[in-house]
């Protein structure tokens, strides 16, 4: 008895459940294929923010593909793509002079901070520039009228501009003629910070003694040319006979200094 309820198959039995095979799905033709398409995400990467797979961290160019024109913002818009960290470290690096700035610059070269610095250098030559002159003139011409000189901000607008834009361009050129790779948005990036460290020192100008306003236009000069000098450098790699080049650079930068002294804050 007990031999024939165990020889039943259990599928007979009352109550029982038929066991439930799943098949396994196959992705389809069009599956298969999206994934070795998908664009993936490399985060983060060393400049900040998103970067495909395969983009270059040292040495790459930027992609032009967003370019639509002169008169187009959005084509200027990558050179602004910056955070307030990246700029501030780029500042230091242009009071520091190093020669790894052009590093840093190399893949995500930026206007927003050479922008910011010489609007900010047109304002204080010309505020600045006037209020050392009326402390000149209180220490030693009293007996003179003194009046606020409404060109300084002509003058520094046309020279800060000017030579922002034109120098680096010049530059360019000349370097392109004797066979370099030259980009002439990073020169304008880093002639651009190589200017701020004009703003704390003119600063430091008004300062109403001659002697110590030398030695601090001279320590500024100093300091800014060597920047120029140092991050030019990496051009002499490929033709020593840049060296002129680079060390005309780095006087013309010298005599910007100078000027500034001799001009604005007489």
């Amino acid at each position: 008895m007990e031999e024939g309820y165990t020889s039943l198959p259990s599928s007979h039995l009352l109550g029982s459940v038929p066991a439930v095979i799943t098949e396994e799905k196959k992705p389809t033709t069009s599956e298969r294929g999206a994934a070795p398409n998908a664009k993936l995400q490399i985060f983060p990467p060393n400049n900040g923010g998103y970067q495909s797979p395969g983009t270059p961290y040292d040495g790459g160019e930027q992609t032009t593909s967003n370019w639509k024109g002169f008169f187009s913002i959005s084509s200027y818009q990558p050179y602004f793509n910056v955070d307030s960290d990246i700029v501030v470290d780029r500042l230091i690096s242009s009071v520091y002079p190093t020669n790894d700035f052009y590093r840093k610059i190399d893949t995500n070269p930026d206007m927003y901070g050479p922008v910011w610095i010489t609007t900010t250098l047109v304002f204080i030559f010309a505020a600045l520039g006037n209020c050392a002159t009326y402390l000149i003139h209180q220490r030693y011409e009293q007996d003179v009228i003194w009046s606020f000189d409404v060109t300084y901000v002509k003058w520094a607008a046309s020279i800060v501009y000017g030579y922002a834009l034109l120098v680096p361009a010049a530059f360019y050129f000349l370097l392109q003629y004797l066979g370099t790779n030259a980009s002439l948005i990073r020169l304008w990036c880093m002639w651009g910070y190589s200017l701020f460290v004009f703003i704390p020192s003119s600063l430091l100008l008004v300062i109403p003694v001659e002697f110590i306003r030398w030695i601090i236009i001279i320590l500024a000069g100093t300091a800014s040319s060597w920047f120029i000098y140092e991050n030019l450098k990496v051009y002499t790699e490929e033709s020593h006979d840049l060296m002129v080049l680079v060390a005309s650079a780095l006087v013309l930068q010298f005599a910007l200094a100078i000027f500034v002294k001799v001009f604005f804050f007489v």
